[in-house]
């Protein structure tokens, strides 16, 4: 699979981050884990090295920081759902195709070399992420999620693979419902990344859970 072209904001000191644009992208969500740093460390002992937080009750930036750290540490990424100023914390923000018209105009500047992911569900989306600076798209749902209430129908790999040829050279993120036996189909679609999130908070040992993802993909993609 060839590489994207680097974004012309990343080419002083933002090349890691966009590297890591691909693989297993796991999402931490603040309702679905008792301690998200905690649930964040054992994620990154089982390999993981793409991670967004998410917290629609409100964003702790003092958590976030902390996350940063050990993300750093790790030489891993960590992007932050919604939240333009904790997003300054971190090394990105993803935004939903509902929160595009809030955004600031100059949103994409201020976040200098950070990463700037948007949702897309259908084709039509893709310009508009384009023109905002979008790094990556974020799009799905790829299967019946339970995780996210106003996901929508699933659209498959047809789907993802539709919006994967408008997207051209920016990468394509696949998030919704993905568990192990969904990577093949992911990887079929053209998107590189499977963005996880049930099947790591569901099993007891999410570092084990990590270790196997990180496997299948590397496997299939070998």
């Amino acid at each position: 699979m060839l590489s994207p072209a680097l974004p012309s904001h990343f080419e002083n000191h933002g090349s890691h981050a966009f590297s890591a644009l691909a693989g297993i992208y796991a999402i931490v969500d603040a309702a679905l884990s008792r301690d998200p740093e905690e649930m964040l460390a054992a994620l990154l002992l089982g390999g993981i090295r793409l991670f967004q937080y998410r917290a629609k009750a409100g964003v702790d930036r003092g958590l976030v920081r902390a996350m940063h750290r050990r993300t750093v540490a790790a030489g891993a990424v960590l992007i932050v759902n919604d939240d333009p100023l904790a997003a300054l914390d971190a090394d990105g923000l993803h935004v939903g195709q509902e929160d595009l018209a809030t955004l600031e105009p100059g949103l994409r500047k201020g976040l200098g070399a950070r990463i700037l992911g948007i949702s897309c569900g259908v084709p039509e989306d893709v310009a508009a992420a384009r023109a905002l600076g979008a790094d990556y798209l974020g799009v799905g749902p790829f299967a019946t999620t339970s995780s996210k209430a106003d996901a929508g129908p699933a659209i498959g790999a047809q789907g993802v693979m539709q919006v994967v040829r408008i997207a051209g050279d920016l990468p394509v993120a696949a998030i919704g419902g993905i568990g192990l036996d969904q990577l093949e189909a992911v990887i079929a679609s053209g998107a590189r990344m499977a963005v996880v999130l049930s099947a790591l908070v569901a099993d007891e040992q999410p570092s084990a859970i990590a270790r196997r993802f990180i496997r299948r993909w590397e496997t299939l993609t070998r």
